[in-house]
């Protein structure tokens, strides 16, 4: 019985020596293929690197024509405005130049002036009060030396702009008004400088009539011409300033007899 035990424990350990080598021949795979996906993941991460820096260096790159085209457009800003400041300072000397050598114009400006006011306090009175406080500002500005004869001028041809544009517009406004010898708040529409028809807040509506003392606002009373001019508001309001309109008669071009 000797002899077969030998044999038993010979094949055991034979049998554990080719365990113990297939174990180690599979840990040793193993291991080498977690080496070489360790390095092909570090090869990854290295060619990420490279291109990271690529995208950068191009960034930067593109953030440094951007900075220098930045400066080029800056200089080229700060040359324009101090061509402008030049240009500003050559046109005031010039300015300054021209009026030292047309002092003569003044009293023709002066004059015109004195025509411009003479026709507004003869037209119909719309804003007459404001339109001459802008009259006497400009003269006084004018004879004080406040503003340059050129400036003046511009200003005067403005104010007699305005005047021929007053013959022409149409439309709603509001100004007191003297109805009655009582002074009023109302609401004023303006046809042109031919026209000029009232409504006030305790329902009066009327219209400006000339006469030889000059303008007065008369109430009308008779029933058919007050709803000619509710019409003729609600129309105005409604931003409706062209078609056919029935009104009385208020027209102060002529003097009534």
């Amino acid at each position: 019985m000797f002899i077969p035990y030998k044999k038993a424990l010979l094949s055991t350990v034979v049998c554990g020596v080719v365990l113990g080598t297939t174990a180690l021949h599979a840990d040793n795979d193993s291991i080498v293929n977690s080496i070489m996906k360790l390095r092909a993941d570090v090869e990854s991460l290295y060619s990420q690197i490279d291109d990271n820096k690529e995208a950068y260096k191009a960034e930067l790159k593109s953030y440094t024509m951007q900075s220098t085209d930045n400066e080029a457009q800056i200089n080229r800003q700060e040359t324009a405005i101090k061509m402008v400041d030049a240009e500003i300072k050559d046109a005031n000397q010039k300015l300054t130049e021209l009026s030292n050598k047309n002092d003569s114009i003044a009293p023709l400006l002066l004059s015109a002036l004195d025509a411009l006011e003479s026709s507004v306090k003869s037209g119909i009175p719309f804003k007459k009060e404001q339109r001459l406080a802008d009259i006497a500002k400009l003269r006084t500005e004018l004879n004080n030396g406040d503003i340059t004869e050129e400036k003046a001028l511009s200003l005067i041809w403005a104010s007699y702009d305005d005047q021929v544009r007053l013959t022409k517009e149409i439309g709603l406004f509001k100004q007191d008004i003297t109805v009655d010898g009582e002074t009023k708040l109302a609401k004023i529409a303006k046809l042109g400088s031919v026209m000029l028809y009232f409504a006030t807040p305790d329902d009066q509506v009327g219209y400006l009539q000339k006469d030889k003392n000059g303008y007065s606002y008369k109430v009308a009373t008779n029933e058919a011409d007050r709803k000619k001019i509710v019409a003729l508001f609600d129309a105005l309001q409604k931003q409706i300033r062209t078609g056919y309109f029935s009104l009385p008669n208020a027209l102060v071009l002529t003097e009534s007899k």
